[in-house]
């Protein structure tokens, strides 16, 4: 299965997913600011630890430049919220258990595990403009370093 990448300047494709709190968050009800959208693949493991704290740690500078941050994973709610209390996150994350919205954004395919061909989550980011649209599609990134690296081409 191969799955289609966004290009940036294409629109953002819309969802609604539930938070770890079970509220409902719409992507088109942030239009009007920037967004960054990275997409893991499961919350409580090492990589996906160090990428969610790099963005809590570059919360305030993201946030000051008017960026709202939101990660999506497949986890349920509760695993969310377990995830968000344990590691201070301060930003929300968003179910999709699924895997409909990673479609969407071209992040669930085949990916390479310990040399083996899997279909699974592919570590990915979006940042999206105030009119929805993609600035940057970051498709098949590191955990480590990243936040750096988006922050850099951001100019934040």
């Amino acid at each position: 299965m191969t799955t289609t990448r966004l290009e940036p300047g294409s629109l953002a494709p819309a969802f609604a997913l539930v938070d770890q709190d079970e509220r409902e968050v719409r992507l088109e009800d942030l239009r009007g600011g920037r967004v960054i959208l990275f997409f893991y693949p499961e919350a409580m493991t090492p990589g996906c630890t160090t990428e969610a704290c790099d963005f809590r740690d570059s919360l305030a500078p993201l946030q000051a430049a008017g960026y709202t941050i939101l990660g999506i994973s497949r986890d349920e709610p509760e695993k969310l919220r377990r995830f968000r209390e344990r590691d201070g996150l301060t930003y929300d994350l968003l179910s999709d258990p699924d895997h409909s919205v990673h479609e969407k954004y071209g992040v669930w395919g085949e990916k390479m595990n310990y040399g083996k061909p899997v279909m699974g989550v592919i570590r990915s980011t979006f940042v999206l403009d105030e009119e929805g649209r993609i600035s940057q599609a970051l498709y098949n990134v590191r955990a480590t370093g990243h936040v750096a690296r988006v922050r850099d081409l951001l100019g934040v």
